[in-house]
């Protein structure tokens, strides 16, 4: 059974491909826009190819069985239909809720008619390493709202799922949504970044214009849509809620955000 995985040096597709190692794997196919720079373990089949641009896919199809696919709701559809032409049998996405932010993947891969497996993943571990470039600059988190809280999954979870449901049975036709395993403020992850680090990091509680204002160094002009969007919208209506989605899909505990942070201090020192 040949498995491709999309996005393969991308964040998720990357740590997936050790997964599915890991799981006992053996033909993966992994796509990439620049096989030369790829760094791929040994034994995994590079094929060269970009979901943004479609034509190059057909190749990189021929002979899959199953798939990871990364969300790209630009050319979702194109991808699907290409998909489909290749017999590919099972898709394992990375979408969200209908309505909401890849919304259209999900509708998409439901159209295609081919067999699926969505996963849902909410508030990323690795979001927080947008604080790094204050805590070294400024010595504190600049954010409106303290109390807001998520549910904050690491990638390494999400590749475990989707590394999972690939490989095993039982998986289709389900909408997997996934969190950590804990709900937590803004104000605990970063006392938990803070303890990782050996040393307390404030929050300050700031506008929504100054909190823009603090991340401009990191995400230029994307400041105000994240903090508008993101934090305005997700983070203020405290709406994390944690479940038991990852145990109950893989069998193990998921990760904590303070061990996540004890693992990845580098990420937030200067």
């Amino acid at each position: 059974m040949t498995i491709l995985v999309t996005g393969a040096t991308g964040n998720i597709g990357r740590i997936l491909v050790d997964k599915l190692i890991e799981q006992g794997a053996e033909n993966i196919r992994a796509l990439t826009k620049n096989p030369r720079k790829a760094a791929l373990p040994d034994g995994v089949e590079v094929a060269e190819g970009y979901l943004r641009e479609p034509e190059t896919l057909p190749k990189a199809f021929a002979g899959v069985e199953r798939m990871y696919l990364a969300p790209t709701p630009d050319t979702v559809t194109e991808v699907l239909a290409l998909a489909r032409a290749a017999g590919i049998g099972h898709i394992v996405d990375l979408s969200g809720e209908k309505d909401g932010w890849w919304g259209t993947v999900t509708l998409a891969v439901e159209e295609s008619g081919i067999p699926w497996t969505h996963l849902s993943p909410g508030d990323f571990m690795e979001n927080t390493t947008i604080w790094a470039e204050q805590i070294n600059r400024l010595g504190e988190v600049r954010e409106p709202y303290p109390d807001g809280s998520s549910a904050p999954i690491a990638m390494a979870d999400i590749a475990e799922v989707a590394a999972t449901a690939l490989l095993g049975e039982g998986h289709l036709g389900e909408s997997y949504p996934l969190t950590g395993p804990e709900t937590l403020r803004r104000t605990e992850l970063l006392e938990h970044i803070g303890a990782a680090l050996g040393r307390r990091i404030p929050f300050v509680t700031a506008s929504s214009a100054e909190t823009a204002e603090a991340l401009r160094p990191v995400m230029g002009e994307q400041s105000e849509w994240y903090v508008q969007n993101i934090l305005d919208d997700f983070v203020a209506g405290a709406v994390g809620v944690h479940n038991d989605t990852f145990t109950r899909v893989t069998g193990k505990p998921g990760t904590r955000f303070g061990d996540w942070a004890l693992a990845n201090a580098e990420k937030f020192r200067g």
